[in-house]
Parts: structure tokens; sequence; C-alpha cells
């Protein structure tokens, strides 16, 4: 073997091994839990606080229980159930952002509890009380809500009917969860900025944050995940399951969102053939619309539901 070769071999390890270092390096940084600096004032309360009084409503709430089950893979998942007032066939179940739980949906929690609604709010896989090791960015928790739809129906009776809302990963993981095949319990779903494609996401902040191209790191960080997690970035698609779906569905979207950039709106919007509407809000940032404009979001979502739900 002549030293050219010997050299263009050596400089194929290094690349490899600076490759697969930056890739877990980036999975370290994005998909597994932790608490992330770069989240500050992006998802809505991704630390837990009681200042507010519809978060000291949801944690004191006297009817407040937990429900838990077992996902297909084997891990322990745990859920904040809230029954209404009155005897309801109408239930929510809500999906939290990224690096979020349970405890940080208060305000859409009781937005819904005063509609008259039971409200189910899980934690996500390796979020709050759930385990995991991983974030699934909305794909492997897509199979997890089949499980809560159908604990819903099995513990509030073949009758609910049931409505899915999420934020962010959440909105991601109920556009998720549309294209597999649902009872017809579930009626409606509302998705407050989720991204279209986990790729697509994953390639804008890294541009965003580090002035990177999304080409090699994103390719090979998604082989570790699949290694590790269980699935590729490219599954994790929010168009592709929104192509499958059939049912109404809510869009909602700051104009001034730059974490799930505003352009993702209409990606998500034209994909699904179901019927559909689109809420955007003016000045709003990335899962701020609530906070920008709470009566016209709360009589925007409640209008869009009349229609679907009785």
């Amino acid at each position: 073997m002549n030293r050219v070769v010997k050299i263009l071999i050596a400089l194929v390890v290094l690349i490899v091994i600076v490759l697969l270092g930056a890739g877990m390096y980036f999975y370290n940084y994005a998909v597994v839990p932790s608490q992330k600096d770069f989240l500050a004032g992006d998802t809505p309360g991704t630390d837990v606080e009681t200042k507010k009084p519809e978060e000291k409503w949801f944690q004191n709430e006297h009817n407040r229980s937990y429900w838990d089950l077992t996902s297909k893979d084997g891990l322990k998942l745990k859920a904040i159930y809230l029954p209404a007032e009155a005897k309801t066939d109408k239930n929510v179940i809500m999906a939290h952002g990224y690096m979020g739980s349970a405890e940080t949906m208060a305000s859409f929690a009781k937005m819904y509890h005063d509609w008259g609604y039971n409200v189910l709010v899980p934690d996500a896989r390796g979020h709050g009380e759930s385990e995991g090791d991983y974030i699934g960015f909305g794909w492997p928790e897509r199979k997890d809500y089949l499980q809560w739809i159908d604990k819903v129906i099995t513990e509030n009776g073949k009758e609910a009917q049931i409505t899915l809302y999420g934020i962010s990963m959440g909105g991601a993981t109920v556009m998720m969860t549309s294209g597999e095949t649902l009872p017809n319990n579930v009626k409606a779903i509302v998705e407050d900025c989720g991204y279209s494609t986990v790729n697509s996401e994953l390639a804008y902040q890294l541009k965003d944050m580090f002035n990177l191209p999304s080409f090699p790191l994103v390719p090979v960080t998604s082989m570790i995940t699949k290694i590790r997690a269980g699935y590729f970035f490219g599954e994790a698609s929010s168009v592709a399951q929104l192509k499958k779906n059939t049912l109404p569905m809510l869009f909602i979207h700051g104009d001034a969102d730059k974490f799930v950039p505003f352009e993702m709106l209409d990606d998500v919007y034209n994909a699904t053939n179901g019927p559909k509407e689109k809420y955007v809000v003016s000045g709003a940032a990335h899962a701020k619309a609530f906070t920008v404009d709470p009566k016209t979001y709360q009589e925007t979502v409640a209008a869009f539901l009349k229609k679907y739900v009785n």
C-alpha cells in the first residue's frame, strides 16, 4: 500500500470519526431530554410555575387524578386527568411542546375544562413523569396517542367524543397521529405551530443556531437516532401523515414565529384534504398565539369545535 493510499484512508477515517462525534453531540443536544438553554421564551411553560391563576388552579384542582399506561415498547407513561364538572361525552387529549410536560399545559387545560370537556394531558415519553431517554419529536408518540385514545374510550365509554389538541412538538404529534387509523370517536384535531417534518425543523435550527448546512450532520444524527431511539428523522413527517388524514383540523400559527418558521403553516395546511381551517395570529412568536390574543384564540377554537363535537 503506497503512501498516498494510506493518507487517503487516514483522511476518510478521520472524517468519519469527526462526523460521528458531531452527530453524537447533536443527538445529545437535540434528542436526549435535558434542560435546553436555547428554548428560553420559545416554548410556553417549559418551567413549571404557579404564578398565573390557571396554573395554580390546575395544580390544586381537587378532582385531578393520574392515569398511566405501558407503551408498546415497554415504557411507563403518565398523564394528568381532569374530569368535567358535569358528566359529558366530550373529551380532549392534549400534547405539550418540546421539553414541556403535562404541568405546562395549564392554560389550555383550563380552556377546555371551562368548555365542559374531560381533559387528559399526557407526559410525552422522555418528559415529565413518563419514562424514556430520548425525544421522539412526535413520531413514536403518535403510537402512544393511539393507546391514550383507546384508554379514554375504555374509561369514559364507547360514546366518548375525542378532540386532539397539541402545541409546538405537540402540534406535530397530533398531526402525525392524524395519519393513523383512528376510531370514529376522534372528531377533530387542533394543532398550534407544529412543524412540517423533523428533517426540515432540524435543518432550520441547525442553520439558525449554528449557521451550518443540514448535510451531512442531520443524516448522520438521524442514523444515530435510529440506532439509539429506533427511528430516522425522515420518518417523522407531519406532511406525509396529513396526506392520509380525513378528520377536521384547525391549524394555528403566529406570523412572527422564528422557531417553527411561519412558512411551515402552508406546508401542513395544504397537505390534508379533510375539512380544515387556518388561524393566523399577527405578531405572535412561537407558541405565543394564545398569549397574544387569548380572547380571539378561545373564540376561534370553540367555534371550530362546535361544528364537529356535539
